[in-house]
């Protein structure tokens, strides 16, 4: 594996898939001598992407209808 004018590597996908490193993944590298490693940084589970789409999005509907009336619309087909 060689490293990129721009120092880049990449990691190769069953590294990737065995540590869960998706897209937009937090990592850290720690230099120990000459020895480097890379480690994956817990996701904040309260602050996650999904989570801020959540917070955004909670309480702006204006649809008046019961959850049992959204579910019947949903179940048509």
């Amino acid at each position: 594996m060689r490293v990129t004018s721009k120092g880049q590597v990449t990691i190769p996908l069953p590294v990737r898939e065995k540590l869960g490193i998706l897209p937009n993944t937090e990592v850290e590298f720690e230099v120990r001598g000459n020895t480097v490693r890379l480690v994956k940084v817990p996701a904040k589970q309260a602050n996650g992407r999904g989570a801020t789409v959540v917070a955004r999005l909670k309480g702006t509907a204006d649809v008046k209808m019961t959850t049992d009336q959204i579910l019947a619309l949903t179940r048509r087909g």
